[in-house]
């Protein structure tokens, strides 16, 4: 079946999570056939996030009555000053300003790490997870052609962990795209329909090893550590204390792969 080109306006709505589960899918495929595309549409992530939690105090804040723009307009209209008029503008272009400059080094310090190792689990969530047609590419049963393709692809031996014990069954894996490299992504479910997500790749040298730590994004949590040059994150709409025990467990057999 031929699938329309993926465009740019594709990759943006990818990020912002508008697109049909389908065209998601299908741009999330391309996307780890195109690491370089890759890799800049991981930059708008990262950019959306930083956007988004350097502005959400400032957004949650009353605007000051001086800056009301009803109130501006009324005065106007009032007092025919055009010298005030033009004073306002020049207020809210400088406060505009200054914001601008404010958020210029936030974006130029992308996340690293286990933050980016964390929001990139909790991006794979939220676009396969909610998925009920094809939330994997390769299906549990075929468990051993999945592990074999992850682990050529990383480089890496890589184990989907075994979590019956905790609950939860195996559903299959894929591939995903991260803007450090080609990430294996396990997708688990128990009795009651709820999903978690593992991911795993390679990290940097500077992130070799490192203890476990609580992730936290949107409306997902879990946890991220690196162990031997290797990081994992486990990611689920359920309470870190909930999670945590999983984690544990996720670590403790992937140290005896």
């Amino acid at each position: 079946m031929n699938h329309r080109p993926i465009t740019e306006d594709d990759l943006h709505a990818y990020v912002d999570h508008v697109l049909e589960p389908e065209r998601q899918a299908e741009v999330a495929a391309y996307l780890v056939a195109h690491p370089d595309v890759a890799k800049r549409v991981a930059a708008f992530t990262d950019q959306r996030h930083l956007l988004r939690a350097a502005l959400a105090p400032i957004a949650e804040e009353p605007l000051p009555a001086g800056l009301n723009l009803s109130r501006i307009i009324e005065q106007r209209a009032r007092r025919r000053s055009p010298v005030r008029w033009a004073m306002a503008a020049m207020l809210l272009l400088s406060i505009g300003g200054l914001g601008g400059w404010s958020m210029r080094g936030a974006l130029q310090l992308p996340p690293s790490g286990l933050v980016a190792l964390g929001q990139e689990a909790a991006v794979s969530y939220g676009v396969y997870a909610p998925d009920r047609v094809r939330p994997v590419e390769v299906r549990a049963s075929d468990s051993a052609q999945l592990l074999q393709w992850v682990s050529d692809r990383l480089h890496r031996p890589v184990k989907a962990p075994d979590l019956t014990t905790s609950g939860y069954r195996l559903m299959g894996g894929r591939l995903v795209a991260t803007s450090h490299g080609p990430a294996a992504m396990f997708m688990y479910d128990d009795d009651q329909g709820s999903r978690i997500v593992v991911l795993t790749r390679p990290m940097s040298s500077a992130d070799q090893n490192a203890p476990m730590t609580p992730q936290s994004h949107d409306d997902v949590a879990g946890f991220a550590w690196a162990d031997d040059g290797m990081g994992y994150s486990l990611i689920g709409r359920a309470t870190p204390e909930s999670l945590r025990p999983i984690a544990n467990e996720v670590r403790r057999q992937a140290r005896s792969i």
